[in-house]
Formats: structure tokens, sequence, C-alpha cells
């Protein structure tokens, strides 16, 4: 089960967003090599964005041999995708809990709220999963 988050008020361009968000997939084993990917239409319309911005994020990520593309069959996840290490997810969650951390100091919010929030989106994302069949690629977020 997969979980795509898109936050159209980040700064943080959609497309940029995405890629990152697969290669954490492929990096944690989410996306096994070889295993087909959504297409382009598909992904586009389960996440409410352009085409042509799931097209660019195909690009980057053949470019950077995350996934192939197969002419008339899709989109691949490559066999050459690495396996994130416990030290790089570690490194991963610190960067991006201390940006949660600094966001939250800064509009004032106390370190409790700033744990029950994210215990709460856990559950939700996990319940989530429990509730989908396998067969589902895409759960999306747009908040």
């Amino acid at each position: 089960m997969l979980h795509f988050h898109i936050d159209p008020h980040s700064g943080v361009p959609v497309y940029r967003q995405m890629i990152d968000q697969f290669k954490y997939y492929v990096a944690s084993g989410a996306f096994k090599a070889g295993e087909q990917l959504p297409s382009i239409r598909e992904l586009a319309q389960s996440l409410a964005i352009n085409p042509t911005t799931v097209v660019r994020v195909y690009t980057e990520l053949e470019r950077e041999g995350v996934i192939e593309m197969r002419h008339g069959k899709g989109a691949f996840v490559a066999a050459s995708g690495r396996r994130m290490t416990a030290a790089e997810r570690d490194k991963t969650l610190r960067r991006l809990a201390r940006q949660l951390a600094v966001e939250a100091m800064q509009t004032g919010a106390p370190a409790s709220q700033v744990l029950n929030v994210v215990r709460e989106e856990l559950a939700e994302l996990e319940a989530a999963e429990a509730a989908e069949a396998p067969a589902n690629l895409a759960i999306v977020s747009r908040r």
C-alpha cells in the first residue's frame, strides 16, 4: 500500500515531492525491482494532478536509474534500485523530524501536541493500509 502526500502549499514543486516519495518507496523495499508502477493517467487521476507532471516525474526517475520505461508496457522499478540502509533511514527520519520540530516551534505548538498529531497520522495511515486490498497502489492525501 502506497501513500502519496502532495502538499500544494509546501513551496516544494509537486513533481519534486513525488520524485522523493518514489525514491523512498524504492529504497525502503516497498517497491520491488521489476514491479510495475501505475500508469501515467491512473496516477494523475488518483492524485488529481496534470498528467504532464507524472510524465516529468517518470522521466526524471528514469534518468536517475530508479525506474525503466518499457515501450507499450509502462513504467517498472529498475533492477538496480538500491535498498535504504538503517543508517540512511535514520538520517532521513531525523531530517524530516527536524523540519517538523522547527515548524512546530515556529507555530508555538507544544511538543505533546506534535507527538499526538504524529501518532494520529501514523494510526490513520496504518488503518487505511489494513482496510485496503493489496492491489491498491496509491492512497492519496492532499492537504
